[in-house]
């Protein structure tokens, strides 16, 4: 099996892959009537719409800052809001709300559900699968520098316009910041659901305060409204050349978040969240950039702070508050995405295996992740205190956004080929069009690599060796264990030959390959020499689909003498409960009454040896992961009381 498939320990087969992908609606949320329809759209500009909502706080800001020396005057500003309209046009509105959105992999969405969606529709082992494999893989690991920098900027930018209130208070901003900082990452252990039950109100509020403020700029100074001319975006292209390239490093800023519409789309369903972009949110996002260039066409000197400016002096205050809420609410939605995407990569095989607590009752997408939050809440007040501003952060914002972007893209011009058939004179300017926009965008960022940028791309560089140093790991652990293993059908016909004593009960050997023997039942049979009446060879496969239906869940095969072949399948939004599953199971035969079955598994010691397999310090990384790592025991739910686990050495 090809290594670099998103199913590495798993499989894209079987059954379950081969279903028709319409049959994820089912798992999408629907709810019936006016009501229903209306929660869900509040639900979603809730917790979809966060980060992109909050991106007014900084970025005209930055526009017109002093990394890009780009001055305030009327063609500057009305290109740059020029500029910043049509990127909401094509990037999000067109590539991610329109296009994106039909990628569903049976109703979810983001980029690993998308690369997992890509390989399925490829053929087995082709080349182009293992690329998209690694290209999947970069993307979800910029996902996680993205994810230390949202939080920071978000918190950093709202609690800044403390300076606007009272300069004095300047030097307070990055220990207030730091506290609720803390404060929101210590209320995460509750869950999504009772934290963020405010959530959708606070933030439609936000959307209108902003909206709001907005119209009274542009009331002030209507001639702003020519920014919805592009020939202001192609004048200021022609006026500044390779500075007007590289301003689109703070353009970017106000398409970041875009990905989420697309990732949280199996939460809220595709017309919740299209309805909640075009109905409101897209058109408070304009209102308020276009206020904000109407305030600088009247008064250039208010670049320093526009956002806040703008408000009247008898907001300000609440609109503080307010702005810190909606950077609350923007951090809690990636620190919940974050938690997401780990569980993700966790199923697919691409990192260890963690502690995962569920929250909710009735919803299953709602978990915490203690030693994720940990390791999150360190790295994002380090890079508070190390940049000390959202000015800094935003010169570093862009390059995990942008890479995301063009991965994403690339993968969907393959499905759109592979999958829908998509003629050729459609796909390949559509494409080289998404593609020019979107590397355009990343350069402008690259260029800043020296100024902060390495940041994240550091972040994402060491997530990505991570990442790939576990997959391959686990890979040469399973093939030293089969290499060192008979075929199961060898071993049953020569114990047969002379049979060992047997007892009653059902053994189950958890096992990565039902095709081969056991560790562990070799070694009870070395060592307590008795055979159980009863002996399933158990496989766990994730699919790459995000859930397995009741009907594909489990195969089963008889051996012969005792001795079945079974594989359980899960999908990689779910929980692998092993026992629940078993339970579930309809046949009578064989039987898995608590009382009699035992459970049977590997621990695994291993050992690193030079010149085989990885580089040596890859081959001691994978080992500290491995000791770290949650058992598979307890990753799969079984009881302790009806667990043995053996011993087994391996040598990568």
């Amino acid at each position: 099996m090809n290594v670099e498939t998103m199913t590495p320990a798993v499989s894209g087969d079987g059954p379950a892959a081969c279903e028709d992908d319409a049959a994820g609606v089912e798992h999408q949320s629907h709810v019936t009537g006016k009501a229903g329809a209306a929660a869900l759209v509040i639900g979603a500009i809730g917790v979809v719409f966060g980060d992109i909502g909050t991106s007014p706080l900084y970025t005209l800001k930055e526009a017109f800052g002093h990394a890009y020396g780009m001055a305030p005057t009327q063609a500057n500003i009305l290109g740059v809001l020029s500029l910043i309209f049509w990127s909401l046009i094509g990037i999000v509105s067109v590539k991610y709300v329109t296009v994106m959105m039909r990628a569903d992999n049976r109703g979810e969405g983001g980029v690993l559900a998308l690369t997992a969606l890509v390989q399925r529709s490829l053929p087995i082992a082709a080349p182009l699968a293992y690329l998209t494999g690694v290209l999947g893989i970069f993307a979800t690991a910029l996902f996680f520098g993205d994810g230390i920098i949202t939080p920071a900027i978000s918190v950093l930018g709202a609690v800044e316009g403390l300076e606007v209130a009272a300069p004095a208070l300047g030097e307070y901003v990055v220990p207030i910041a730091l506290l609720v900082l803390v404060a929101l990452f210590a209320v995460q252990f509750v869950g999504t659901e009772k934290v963020g039950k405010v959530f959708g109100p606070v933030c439609c509020l936000w959307f209108a305060a902003i909206g709001a403020t907005g119209i009274g700029g542009i009331v002030e100074n209507p001639m702003v409204l020519h920014a919805f001319n592009p020939a202001w975006a192609v004048h200021f292209f022609i006026e500044h050349g390779v500075a007007a390239w590289i301003a689109l490093g703070a353009v970017v800023l106000a398409v970041t978040g875009g990905e989420a519409l697309y990732a949280d789309m199996g939460h809220f369903g595709r017309r919740a969240i299209r309805l909640a972009w075009f109905g409101f949110v897209m058109p408070c996002l304009l209102l308020n950039y276009l206020g904000q260039g109407a305030l600088l066409l009247q008064d250039p000197s208010a670049v320093r702070n526009p956002f806040f400016l703008l408000v009247p002096s008898w907001g300000l205050i609440p609109m503080i508050i307010l702005a810190t809420l909606a950077a609350v609410i923007a951090s809690q939605a990636l620190i919940s995405g974050m938690f997401s995407v780990v569980r993700q990569a966790i199923q697919l095989g691409y990192l260890p295996r963690m502690v995962i607590r569920h929250t909710s009752a009735n919803t299953e997408g709602q978990i915490y992740m203690p030693g994720i939050n940990r390791w999150l809440l360190v790295a994002v007040m380090l890079t508070v205190v190390g940049f000390g501003s959202s000015s800094a952060l935003a010169v570093a914002y862009g390059v995990s956004v942008t890479g995301t972007m063009i991965v994403s893209g690339i993968l969907l011009l393959v499905l759109a080929r592979v999958r829908w058939r998509t003629p050729a004179w459609i796909l390949w300017p559509a494409g080289l069009v998404m593609l020019v926009v979107d590397t355009a965008f990343f350069s402008a960022n690259l260029v800043k690599f020296f100024d902060g940028a390495w940041f994240p791309l550091a972040a994402g560089f060491g997530a990505f060796v991570l990442m790939r140093t576990w997959h391959r790991g686990r890979s040469l652990v399973r093939e030293q264990v089969n290499r060192d293993s008979l075929r199961i059908e060898h071993l049953v016909t020569s114990l047969m030959a002379s049979p060992p004593v047997r007892v009653a009960g059902t053994a189950v050997f958890l096992t990565p390959s039902n095709a081969f023997s056991p560790p562990a039942l070799l070694h009870n049979l070395k060592h307590n020499k008795v055979l159980h009446a009863c002996n399933v060879l158990l496989s766990i496969e994730i699919m790459a689909v995000p859930r397995v239906s009741q009907a594909n869940r489990c195969s089963l095969e008889s051996i012969g003498h005792g001795f079945w072949r079974m594989t359980l399948r899960f999908g990689f939004m779910e929980d692998p409960h092993v026992p629940k599953a078993l339970r579930d199971l309809k046949s009578s035969e064989p039987d898995f009454n608590p009382m009699k079955t035992t459970f049977f598994a590997s621990r695994e010691s291993i050992l690193a040896k030079k010149d085989q397999g990885m580089a040596l310090w890859r081959d001691r990384l994978f080992l500290v992961l491995s000791r770290n790592a949650t058992s598979a025991t307890e990753f799969f739910s079984i009881p302790g009381n009806q667990l043995v686990e053996l011993g087994v050495q391996v040598t990568i």
